[in-house]
């Protein structure tokens, strides 16, 4: 994210300037609770420093579009802002900031064609009755290749091609869980969906991902 986009994003939603030490000591809620009752900038700022890039990279996850991305994050910010007071702690505030973050996306995509997913995951069943992890078997083992090829930039390209192609129920668990790292109970939480759902999203997802960088990998050595 940009530094002068996210000063700038500060400013109009504050209209002052100046950030007070020690903030970044204090936790997301008790950062949130000093500006609903005083409305210190410093505070606000603290948090969007702290969530900035994990805003916009949702944003642009769900709206797969640079310039539509900065809007989500612009007015996740100015709700964040202007809405903080409605903050009931029934949640991590990084949950409630996320919930709000896709509010604002499925706004954005409600005004423009919406880009659906063309891919079936179905066939990528989790678990079956007895535990046992199903879904499609692996003939062709990348698990030893080296860094510089997995890691590389095409091949990167490629995985957040195929990220990008998965049903938005799918996309924004593995986003959440894999890119961000949150638990299966906040994922729920910041969805509103129950924790198995979750599992059953997230293990459909990577057996998916992992079939599909098979082949890249496979055809990429031949």
């Amino acid at each position: 994210m940009d530094s002068g986009f996210l000063r700038k994003l500060i400013n109009s939603v504050t209209g002052r300037r100046g950030k007070p030490g020690g903030l970044e000591k204090l936790t997301d809620e008790e950062l949130l609770k000093i500006y609903v009752e005083s409305g210190q900038e410093g505070a606000f700022e603290e948090l969007v420093g702290r969530y900035a890039d994990k805003v916009y990279r949702l944003a642009l996850r769900m709206v797969r579009d640079p310039e539509k991305a900065e809007d989500v994050f612009q007015e996740t910010f100015t709700a964040l802002a202007t809405k903080s007071h409605t903050f009931r702690g029934k949640s991590k505030f990084s949950s409630w900031l996320y919930r709000i973050t896709l509010n604002m996306a499925y706004m954005q995509l409600r005004n423009v064609k919406k880009l659906r997913s063309t891919v079936s995951i179905d066939e990528y069943a989790p678990y079956d009755e007895n535990g046992t992890l199903m879904g499609k078997i692996m003939h062709k083992d990348w698990s030893r290749m080296p860094d510089r090829v997995i890691y590389s930039k095409e091949a990167l390209s490629v995985i957040n091609k195929i990220v990008n192609e998965l049903p938005e129920s799918h996309r924004i668990v593995f986003h959440l869980r894999d890119v961000e790292g949150m638990t299966n109970k906040e994922t729920a939480d910041v969805l509103d969906i129950s924790v198995p759902a979750v599992k059953s999203r997230l293990h459909r997802t990577r057996l998916y991902l992992r079939d599909k960088l098979s082949d890249y990998f496979y055809e990429r050595e031949r």
